[in-house]
């Protein structure tokens, strides 16, 4: 089959597996993690998501088999799953996924620690945060840090204010997820930052704090 040919189809496939999802036909949509094209299985990742349908055995063989599309579909949709190993085993998968060399599996992985409040993901989030060479890896690791508030990750909180502007931002707003004293002089210090939404965060937060 030639290549065009073959998109077509897949593309064909990853239809019919998406109207699987709201049409709540799990057999169907499950057949799609066995579809030879990645798009397609992410798809069916999707879909089962959607239909309540999704398990930590899928999340878990996505996570270490798949392309990166299915990969990064995985920790999308992990937040949907139910059942044995969902507040568990699924924490443990997702933590793995912040090494994954796709940068955003690391992102959806932040987002999903965040939204779980993972306190066991702390010391990950925190050397993914300081060390990681996509700025939005180390953006999204220092907003799961101030979601989830440990007393741990506040000092790479408080040294992300000194990375990019993305980074500076996203620390600000962090900080607001913790309490301790040395919240304050880390804001008057990012109330003094050369970029302007830098400074508004910080004069907010100051304000608010007043």
């Amino acid at each position: 089959m030639e290549p065009a040919a073959r998109r077509r189809a897949a593309a064909r496939r990853r239809r019919l597996i998406i109207a699987a999802g709201h049409a709540g036909d799990g057999e169907r949509a499950r057949r799609g993690l066995l579809d030879p094209d990645p798009d397609v299985q992410a798809a069916a990742l999707g879909a089962l998501a959607r239909i309540g349908a999704l398990t930590v055995p899928d999340i878990a063989l996505a996570l270490a088999d798949g392309a990166p599309p299915v990969r990064r579909r995985a920790t999308d949709a992990a937040l949907s799953v139910r059942g044995r190993g969902a507040r568990s085993t699924l924490n443990d998968l997702v933590v793995t996924a912040l090494a994954d060399p796709d940068p955003l599996v690391v992102v959806g992985a932040a987002w999903f620690l965040a939204e779980r409040r993972v306190a066991g993901a702390v010391s990950v989030l925190t050397a993914t945060a300081g060390a990681h060479h996509d700025v939005r890896c180390r953006e999204a690791c220092v907003a799961a840090l101030g979601a989830i508030g440990d007393p741990r990750g506040l000092p790479a909180v408080i040294e992300a204010l000194e990375d990019k502007p993305t980074v500076r931002r996203r620390a600000t707003v962090a900080l607001a997820g913790f309490d301790d004293p040395r919240i304050d002089p880390a804001l008057r210090r990012a109330a003094e930052d050369r970029d302007w939404q830098v400074r508004q965060a910080a004069d907010e937060l100051l304000d608010g704090g007043a």
